[in-house]
């Protein structure tokens, strides 16, 4: 229903149980004029990606990419993240804290993967994610400084009202790779008290948008 309420992806069709479609079809047609098939339970366990299938499935056409805008912007820059429970993770989070778009590495797992999608909880209508190469990105955007997250660098209470910039989250074992370090204008950690090895990623991404 989000993703249908955010006009972001043009809807092709909707199926569902007789019940939700009875319940649901009058906010359904404020952004709808297709056709609504009803099927049956078994029908919707059969086409679903799901151990357990909704009441209802919808098919969206992808979303082209927009504009990037990063001028007077906090960006998200994820290298390598490849678990995609952790990247809707992340999508959710920075549309949560305002973040307006995320670069991807070419090898960043896809945000239209069914476990992506169904992690961003709806977000996915509100964050714009590019795909592309990140040194060749940083590279053409080089006024705007770069915040590595590592565990070695400085505490991330510096990062308060933060309003420009680049901020790189690593891949989930390996973090981030070398080249993009070295283009780093700085390196930012969270601090611990623990004996943790390390931080999830998105949990990660979330403990740093929250101190901006």
């Amino acid at each position: 229903m989000e993703l249908l309420q955010s006009q972001q992806f043009v809807c092709t069709n909707i199926i569902g149980e007789q019940e939700w479609l009875h319940d649901n079809e009058i906010l359904i047609r404020k952004h709808f004029t297709g056709d609504i098939e009803v099927v049956k339970d078994f029908e919707l366990q059969k086409a679903s990606a799901l151990s357990t299938a909704s009441q209802v499935l919808a098919v969206f056409t992808k979303m082209p990419a927009k504009e990037v805008v990063v001028k007077g912007r906090v960006t998200l820059l994820l290298d390598t993240i490849q678990d995609p429970g952790n990247l809707g993770t992340i999508i959710r989070i920075a549309d949560w804290f305002g973040i307006a778009a995320i670069i991807c590495s070419a090898d960043t797992a896809d945000q239209y993967n069914p476990k992506v999608v169904q992690s961003t909880m709806g977000s996915l209508a509100r964050v714009n994610l590019v795909y592309t190469d990140l040194e060749k990105w940083i590279a053409a955007n080089k006024t705007i400084k770069i915040y590595a997250a590592a565990l070695n660098g400085k505490n991330i209470d510096t990062l308060k009202g933060l309003k420009e910039g680049f901020i790189v989250i690593g891949n989930e074992s390996k973090g981030i790779s070398a080249a993009v370090m070295q283009l780093a204008t700085e390196k930012i950690t969270i601090l611990k008290t623990g004996s943790a090895e390390s931080l999830n990623a998105a949990v990660a991404t979330g403990i740093i948008l929250s101190h901006l």
